[in-house]
């Protein structure tokens, strides 16, 4: 056993049953295969849907791009999401689109524009063999010029009737939903793997318990301390 294996192991007793059989079961479907990115929205209760709706769909990490709006959630939308969602806020880099797209880039991940003005992709017919960032544009305007222009691919969710777009949070879900069904169908190693789900549950742990980090470094000295 690792020696993350058993601070984990020692933390989760500190968490009741119930909790510790909903990590084993949530950290088991999580994905850090999709990451999604939100750029510059200014609408809080869109921003609260796409997280919660992040979390819904076992999705690890969204990223949020602040041009010119500052991020904000609101609890009664997102409904305690944030503390199970990673959220990754690039306000730095000109413009902080490119930043945060070269990041995700250089960490492997294909850089997806989720726009209605496209026929090159849907979410049925979209490659999804290798791990891909789907990034979400503003209410009004879309996606920036600098995203639409650099990205890998571009993909639609199809639609039928007389409106041009759906909205954000309503799209995110969409996309979600099929992605994650295709991915379910597939042979890809699209799930995290035992070590990151260790990692991610003592995040839980964490997150969970009153000075949880404090909780956490004082188990990990003690373990060490025994194994020298």
């Amino acid at each position: 056993m690792s020696l993350d294996e058993k601070v984990y192991h020692e933390l989760v007793q500190l968490v009741s049953e119930h909790r510790n059989e909903l990590f084993d079961k949530i950290a088991a479907d999580r994905t850090d295969y999709i990451n999604v990115v939100i750029e510059n929205l200014y609408k809080e209760h869109n921003a609260s849907a796409v997280l919660r709706t992040c979390d819904c769909y076992g999705i690890k990490k969204l990223h949020v791009i602040e041009n010119e709006n500052q991020y904000k959630v609101n609890r009664d939308i997102a409904l305690g999401a944030g503390k199970w969602v990673d959220v990754e806020t690039h306000v730095k880099g000109t413009p902080p689109s490119i930043a945060c797209l070269n990041t995700l880039k250089d960490r492997g991940f294909k850089i997806v524009a989720a726009t209605p003005h496209t026929d090159q992709y849907d979410i049925y017919n979209l490659p999804i063999d290798a791990p891909m960032a789907f990034f979400f544009g503003t209410e009004f305007s879309g996606l920036s010029d600098e995203v639409l222009e650099n990205c890998d691919m571009r993909v639609k969710v199809p639609m039928f009737g007389f409106t041009e777009s759906f909205n954000i949070s309503v799209s995110a879900a969409i996309l979600l939903s099929a992605i994650r069904k295709r991915l379910g169908d597939s042979d890809l190693n699209w799930k995290l793997s035992n070590e990151e789900q260790v990692q991610l549950k003592t995040e839980w742990c964490i997150k969970n318990l009153s000075h949880g980090q404090e909780i956490e470094t004082e188990i990990r000295r003690r373990l060490i301390e025994k194994e020298l």
